[in-house]
């Protein structure tokens, strides 16, 4: 099926496409997360290598995992195709975790992993978009719902080959993260009858002529500002997993009475607030979303993309107040601050991340569709970077000043991006 064209089947009021490319990034998701969850102990436990060095395998091969989309997705247009793309790179990260149950072979095998996930995710995010028609206004809501199945496989990962990994061995965690990528493997190539094909050749002609560049220039300007704003966004949505974490070690009251006895709950267990939210809060919003069945326009996107990061402003302002009431003493507080955070970060995620996926897919030119998908990964590596070179400000300045600094640079892409909205919107009512 080609742009301009209808489903001629729907499940559940969308293509069954959907439910296989949803699936297939689930288990992607839960072999690619099992590995991250397991990874560092396994260095420091079982290696036996220093913490630092540990931290900086951690550190390149997280990296490489999401710089490597932007050049895979260029071989994906270039030169594989989009469903050989998949293919290839979720075969190169199923034999990587297997190769984990190796010790000899440990930076063969995470090499493996980065680069086919590079292969692999561009052009199956891409595929999400292409089974719907441009002016499909279920285009949106499909990638909520390819998010939440991303989500769904990073919640199951660390409950599954974590504990296989702790309880059993390290080798049988990773064993269990490869079956989990041979699953999705195989689901994908089991259903490829319901997925889109390549690109149309008539398409790709269609956009080199020299009357096409001008939408095409503009839809890439719109992009490159997205993404940038999307950078200025993780900054402070990747505190979550960094200095967010600090602050529910050292400075959060995790004592719970129940039944008269006193427990502490497990600092690690308030990671899991944000997926579990997730995959909660995107089956409602989507309900809520498609009442007007109307299409969404660029304007429109944009703009939900800006309340996402007025609501995560919000979110951030809800640490500077934590930390006030923690005071110069570094006094705990009730984690009722760390769920209200979580809470409002996960609203605001839900209304930036799909989205912005949406509009990757609806404006990239076809012909780089999967490179520009892989810029949208490039975006995260950045924010990650950035948010981590912020982080080391932790103890240095107060906490009510770090958090302060997260809520400007989220607050900068709320406005940015309402800006780009109200100008597109200005010239589409013309």
């Amino acid at each position: 099926m080609q742009r301009g064209e209808k489903p001629a089947r729907s499940l559940f009021g969308h293509p069954p496409g959907l439910t296989v490319l949803f699936t297939t990034q689930m288990w992607a998701e839960f072999s690619f997360f099992g590995l991250q969850a397991l990874l560092v102990y396994y260095m420091t436990k079982q290696l036996h290598f220093p913490q630092a060095k540990s931290s900086l395998i951690y550190g390149a091969y997280g990296a490489a995992a999401f710089f490597s989309p932007f050049f895979g997705g260029l071989i994906a247009d270039r030169w594989l195709g989009r469903t050989a793309s998949v293919i290839i790179g979720g075969a190169m990260m199923m034999f990587g975790h297997f190769a984990m149950a190796f010790e000899a072979l440990l930076f063969p095998a995470l090499a493996l992993v980065a680069l086919g996930n590079g292969l692999f995710i561009p052009p199956l995010a891409i595929q999400v978009g292409s089974l719907y028609a441009d002016d499909d206004p279920r285009k949106a809501y499909a990638y909520s719902a390819y998010y939440m199945g991303i989500n769904l496989g990073g919640l199951l990962a660390p409950l599954v080959c974590g504990t296989l990994g702790e309880l059993y061995g390290w080798h049988w965690g990773f064993t269990a993260a490869g079956v989990g990528m041979a699953v999705g493997l195989a689901i994908y190539c089991s259903f490829l009858r319901f997925l889109p094909p390549e690109p149309n050749r008539t398409l790709l002609v269609a956009e080199a002529q020299p009357d096409a560049q001008p939408v095409i220039r503009e839809h890439v300007a719109i992009l490159l500002l997205m993404v940038a704003m999307v950078v200025l966004f993780r900054i402070g949505y990747e505190q979550s997993g960094n200095v967010i974490a600090l602050w529910v070690s050292d400075f959060t009251d995790r004592s719970l009475d129940v039944f008269g006895t006193r427990l502490t709950i497990p600092a690690t267990w308030f990671q899991s607030i944000n997926p579990l939210l997730i995959i909660v809060g995107t089956p409602m919003l989507i309900r809520i979303w498609r009442r007007g069945n109307r299409r969404e326009t660029t304007a429109h996107l944009l703009r939900r993309m800006s309340i996402g990061c007025v609501i995560a402003t919000t979110a951030m302002l809800v640490m500077v107040l934590a930390a006030v009431a923690s005071g110069p003493e570094g006094t705990r507080v009730s984690s009722i601050w760390v769920f209200a955070y979580f809470a409002l970060l996960t609203l605001g995620e839900l209304f930036v991340i799909p989205v912005g996926l949406t509009l990757i897919e609806s404006l990239a030119p076809v012909r780089f569709a999967s490179m520009a998908m892989g810029g949208w990964y490039i975006a995260k590596f950045l924010g990650s970077l950035l948010a981590g070179f912020m982080g080391a400000y932790w103890l240095i300045i107060p906490p009510w000043a770090f958090f302060t600094l997260g809520m400007v640079s989220t607050l900068v892409a709320a406005a940015c991006l309402y800006t780009m909205a109200r100008l597109l919107r200005s010239r589409e009512s013309r």
